[in-house]
């Protein structure tokens, strides 16, 4: 087949490609079949929509007519968006690994025509540079390693199977308190004490971490690990990593100060980050935390929200063919919108004046990344002036080419939106943050699920122009069942209200988990479906990545699906999970904070049930506390309570309120009223 087919993708990324003079083929059996009629060796480039990396490697190769020739002569090319396709990206990127190398994107491997990979990298120049080959050079060898030496090449892919499959050796970790009490000990010594972070750069948010650090506070009322969070979210709220302009967080920072992004904005990263804002805006009462929380939320229903109201994947770090062009200022450009008055006035507190704060290849002669990093924080008065300085910069900016805005809907990464906003929402007392919620979940129940064969609920992973892509992946299931949760605790108000059953829902996806996810012999998720056609290996990772593993996603759901709906086996299936995870946590105890996070939840989740004619206030402060360590079940009836729950034999004494508080087999005295409420939850 000599042709480009990734016109007929729906995927953004793909469709950067479809004018490449490479004969680009998409992920299929198809194919593959291809490669193994032709016995062409295979190159599999993945990447996404917001890479930059992705955008230099495609201009320089991608679109270079003799670099193409020479890969349609001697390879089948297929190109994947990792985003899609996450089960196919984890699987090639994990074989990079094995060969001993850290990986990125773009992701360059190189697989026999079966599919199994014999070689790989990242980024290859089109020009032999600082010691590494050309990327011609780097393909003419490959093939030839190919055609001449299969016993390398048999070699090579047998030892990265055993790599792949190879189960983490039985250790002796204990799921205790004490235990995540002395992880967190050795992890805190790792925090940045300065600018927040771990130490060292690149450096990224790291939610999951944070979060570790602020249960151990929270378990140990030792100031220095809620520290941490506060100190991180606190620097990157005036760093340039934020956009304190339109809003929104940035990927990375590539330094350690939070100054100069990677500037690709992902719907994932700011659902983490809103949530860790809402903690620390309600701990710490410090408005600079609220305030990035909405403004972030404004970012979001702007520019990431489609017309059905669920929320688009990216947006690219480029435009104009520079990484950050829509972003950065010069001074000049500052002044001709501000004046000279004002752009003094508004330098001081952005770090903004006529030398920039950052060079590089595209900005030799400097720009300015926006960021109050070395600025006292504005007194009252003097950020009435700034308001209106930023939107007069935020109108001047919105004439430029923008970035690439990548509309694709993928499940996973709304579920995780929803349930944040939900989360954030109830903690800030920002209900339209439930609304927005609520239309997003509808969007994708109604748009992207589906009954299958066996009668089974499924969702597509991801949407686009009428486009899905299924079958869903684990986190697709686990992400959305949070939401739904979250949802259905919320229900009493009424911006809850999304016509669905939330909590019917949450247990159709637990139940395609286990049906479709779980692998018998381990009792861990596989992130692909026992049914996919199109996988050469089914992988279950486990551990944290920037995205959350379904791992820790699945029990945080399906702990809070136990203490909701008093059910008993949705905890035992979780205590089942937990066990099965302990060789991997052995192995890599800070790579799993986010199963840790469950864990704490686990030992350390409070119930809160409310009940009687005249609970609504008693509700609506037990939705307010902090939803990282508590659930909230709102009952009309003591019938309503599973027989044997804790607070069953107390409810028939409610009255028109009360409220208790029940954690380990044992609730509380009734709460009457709001302060008695909050009363016991601060005891």
């Amino acid at each position: 087949m000599s042709a480009n087919e990734l016109a007929r993708a729906a995927s953004p990324y793909l469709l950067q490609h479809a004018g490449n003079p490479v004969h680009w083929r998409m992920w299929s059996q198809a194919a593959l079949d291809e490669a193994q009629a032709l016995d062409r060796p295979i190159l599999l480039s993945i990447g996404y929509a917001a890479c930059h990396w992705c955008h230099v490697m495609a201009h320089e190769s991608f679109e270079d007519a003799d670099t193409a020739a020479v890969m349609n002569e001697l390879f089948v090319n297929i190109k994947v968006d990792r985003e899609e396709r996450p089960d196919i990206d984890h699987i090639y990127m994990q074989a990079l690994h094995a060969f001993g190398e850290r990986g990125g994107w773009p992701l360059t491997m190189f697989l026999t025509p079966q599919g199994e990979p014999f070689w790989g990298g990242t980024y290859f120049p089109k020009v032999e540079q600082y010691g590494r080959p050309s990327f011609v050079t780097v393909l003419r060898a490959v093939a030839a390693a190919f055609h001449r030496d299969r016993a390398r090449i048999a070699a090579n892919v047998g030892a990265v199977r055993r790599a792949l499959t190879r189960a983490p050796a039985r250790g002796g970790f204990e799921l205790s308190l004490v235990q995540l009490d002395h992880i967190a000990a050795q992890l805190v010594t790792a925090i940045d004490t300065v600018d927040g972070g771990l130490r060292g750069a690149p450096k990224f948010p790291n939610a999951p971490i944070l979060e570790l650090l602020w249960r151990a506070g929270l378990r140990t009322q030792i100031p220095a690990y809620r520290e941490a969070m506060r100190l991180t979210l606190e620097r990157m709220s005036e760093g340039g990593i934020y956009d304190h302009l339109g809003g929104g967080f940035a990927r990375y920072s590539t330094d350690e100060r939070w100054l100069v992004p990677h500037f690709e904005k992902m719907l994932y990263d700011n659902a983490q980050l809103l949530e860790c804002l809402a903690l620390c805006f309600d701990a710490f009462g410090d408005d600079l935390f609220l305030a990035r929380a909405r403004e972030t939320v404004c970012w979001l229903e702007r520019e990431m929200t489609h017309e059905g109201g669920a929320f688009c994947a990216a947006l690219d770090a480029d435009s104009e063919g520079k990484e950050g062009k829509f972003y950065v200022w010069t001074w000049d450009e500052i002044v001709a919108a501000l004046g000279e008055e004002d752009a003094r006035v508004f330098g001081k507190f952005y770090n903004a004046g006529p030398i920039g704060n950052w060079v590089d290849a595209h900005y030799p002669d400097g720009v300015i990344v926006l960021n109050r990093l070395d600025a006292k924080r504005p007194a009252t008065e003097e950020e009435a002036r700034l308001a209106p300085l930023r939107q007069k910069l935020f109108d001047a900016r919105a004439s430029r080419p923008r970035p690439g805005l990548d509309d694709k809907i993928m499940a996973d990464w709304n579920g995780l939106m929803i349930a944040a906003l939900v989360n954030a929402g109830t903690l800030t007392g920002q209900r339209a943050w439930i609304a927005t919620a609520a239309r997003a979940y509808r969007f994708i129940l109604e748009t992207m699920s589906y009954r299958d064969e066996n009668g089974a609920t499924r969702l597509a992973h991801s949407w686009r122009a009428g486009v899905f892509v299924r079958p869903g992946l684990a986190l697709d299931y686990a992400a959305m069942m949070r939401a739904a949760l979250a949802l259905h605790e919320a229900r009493g108000l009424p911006e809850a209200g999304c016509g669905r059953d939330c909590l019917a829902d949450a247990r159709a996806f637990a139940q395609t988990l286990e049906t479709y996810h779980v692998i018998p012999e381990t009792g861990l998720l596989a992130m692909a479906p026992s049914d996919a056609a199109d996988v050469p290996l089914r992988l279950a990772p486990t551990g944290d990545d920037a995205i959350p593993n379904a791992h820790a996603v699945y029990l945080d759901a399906l702990l809070r699906l136990s203490a909701i709906a008093g059910d008993p086996q949705p905890l035992r299936r979780a205590d089942a999970l937990l066990a099965a995870l302990e060789p991997a946590i052995a192995e890599n105890v800070v790579g799993h904070a986010g199963v840790l996070n469950a864990l704490d939840l686990r030992l350390r989740g409070r119930e809160i049930v409310t009940a009687g004619p005249l609970r609504r206030p008693l509700y609506e402060a037990a939705l307010a506390a902090p939803f990282i360590d508590r659930f909230v079940m709102d009952v009309d009836r003591p019938e309503a309570l599973p027989e044997g729950h804790p607070a069953r034999a107390q409810l028939a004494a409610a009255g028109e309120a009360a409220a208790f508080v029940c954690a380990e087999g044992a609730c509380s005295p009734p709460a009457r009223d709001v302060q008695a409420l909050r009363a016991r939850l601060m005891g």
